[in-house]
């Protein structure tokens, strides 16, 4: 298996599991209250939003040539600390 591959694996399990989590979050947020909930409602949108943006930067990695992926994986690491931080934060936020 190559480098690119094994990349792409690793990233889309950390994309099944971002997915389990961020549903978990919303189940947590069934029962607050409404001005909490709105709160949650609206960093789990915006967990989403960038859980997007992290699926198209793994697309474009999957579909780059193998001078382009090197060069897409900077901007596609960065993407996935913020979701990573993002998520961290949430998740403490609703314990």
């Amino acid at each position: 298996m190559n480098k690119r591959t094994e990349y792409v694996e690793k990233l889309s399990a950390q994309m099944v599991e971002w997915d389990v989590q961020i549903e978990l979050l919303k189940e947590k947020t069934e029962g607050a209250p409404p001005e909490v909930k709105y709160e949650y409602a609206n960093a789990i949108a915006a967990l989403q939003l960038k859980r997007d943006e992290a699926a198209m930067k793994l697309q474009g990695i999957s579909a780059a040539s193998d001078a382009e992926w090197e060069e897409l994986k900077t901007g596609t690491e960065q993407v996935w600390n913020e979701i990573s931080n993002a998520l961290r934060d949430a998740i403490m936020k609703t314990k």
